[in-house]
């Protein structure tokens, strides 16, 4: 059995170039209505989202799930994350290809120094089931923990 399972649905009118879609019949109904076009996929987004924006979306927040978890097994919960995923569509061979997932952590934790960060960060990007599905493509990690005074080192 499963652990989760969501679904969406896109309606596309129109050619690919002029015309659009809208995102409908998801499961939670947060994503239902946004728009969707070729031009907020290659030009500017203009208030409408596109796959890789989604992706984005999926990645970022699947990897802020994972460190979070890490984190507290690690008996060090954070305080704050902050995970932006940046998603590339490139041609490949002439074929439009996601290409990459670069993903940019910054973490206010206490009681971590930046060695065992760094670990707790490779095990979440290990866990991190949407990290998996993209294994494909290129995924990097700028990971840092918040050096404010609240952060202690270990020990």
């Amino acid at each position: 059995m499963s652990i989760a399972e969501r679904a969406t649905q896109t309606t596309w009118e129109g050619p690919l170039d002029s015309g659009e879609g809208k995102l409908s019949r998801g499961s939670s109904g947060a994503l239902d209505g946004l728009p969707l076009t070729w031009a907020s996929r290659t030009e500017q987004p203009g208030g409408k989202t596109s796959p890789e924006e989604l992706a984005a979306a999926a990645h970022s927040s699947c990897f802020s799930m994972a460190l979070a978890l890490k984190l507290g097994e690690n008996r060090t919960p954070p305080q704050r994350l902050d995970v932006t995923a940046t998603v590339t569509l490139d041609a490949v061979d002439g074929v439009p290809t996601i290409t990459t997932s670069e993903l940019t952590v910054r973490a206010q934790v206490d009681g971590l120094d930046d060695d065992a960060f760094a670990a707790v960060v490779n095990q979440a990007a290990a866990l991190c089931p949407v990290s998996r599905l993209f294994a494909g493509a290129t995924i990097s990690v700028d990971a840092q923990l918040d050096q404010s005074d609240s952060v202690r080192p270990a020990g």
